[in-house]
């Protein structure tokens, strides 16, 4: 069955490996903030993130993304019913953009800075997912799929914040940060603009009753 999340599965895997032998590629597609500023070379925000740096990074992301796209995805039919497709779509991609303003900002003078990578995007399906069922288990590095949901989102922003305070790692721990805020924001917004589901109180109503509150 055709589905957005493997289509964009696809397409970036397919990018990623194109891009790992030709170093044109890379170079055309990824996040340059003073070719942005510049040159106004706008499409970086979005073709970033169909680029990677490496077969790790690549894997860790798509799977990521195929473990939680599939069923976001399908939320949203549910929620939307025919625009469920594009409102998913819509918020990928965005949150492509969306995840790096902020890095645009620090950055767009900085000729040694370049980012790539569809963690931005991947972390909004997450945390989107994570607000429509908060208790489902979630493992954090090596800790097993134990942890619930609503209590791994909290973890998982307070550690983007401290990793981008620190610094010295080369991972853009910002875009993280701002791609999980964006995939909340985002399904919250699309709710109130096409009504008929409470995503705020779907959240506190699982958590209350996952408590016995």
């Amino acid at each position: 069955m055709y589905t957005i999340t493997l289509t964009l599965l696809v397409i970036t895997v397919a990018l990623s490996l194109f891009g790992f032998a030709n170093s044109k590629v890379i170079n055309d597609f990824i996040f340059y903030p003073p070719a942005i500023n510049k040159d106004n070379e706008w499409w970086r925000f979005i073709t970033n993130g169909f680029i990677h740096a490496d077969l790790g990074h690549l894997a860790f992301n798509m799977f990521s993304f195929y473990m939680f796209g599939d069923f976001v995805e399908k939320y949203f039919i549910v929620l939307f019913n025919e625009k469920g497709k594009a409102l998913y779509l819509a918020m990928y991609l965005t949150a492509l953009v969306v995840c790096l303003i902020p890095t645009y900002i620090m950055q767009r003078n900085n000729k040694h800075y370049r980012s790539l990578g569809a963690s931005g995007a991947v972390s909004a399906v997450v945390f989107a997912g994570v607000f429509l069922d908060p208790t489902i288990k979630i493992g954090l590095f090596i800790i097993p799929p134990i942890i619930p949901g609503f209590i791994f989102g909290p973890l998982y922003l307070l550690m983007t914040i401290y990793m981008s305070k620190r610094g010295g790692d080369n991972i853009n721990h910002s875009a993280h940060f701002w791609g999980s805020v964006w995939g909340v924001g985002f399904l919250i917004l699309a709710c109130k603009i096409f009504p008929g589901f409470d995503p705020i109180q779907n959240f506190v109503s699982q958590v209350s009753a996952y408590l016995h509150l």
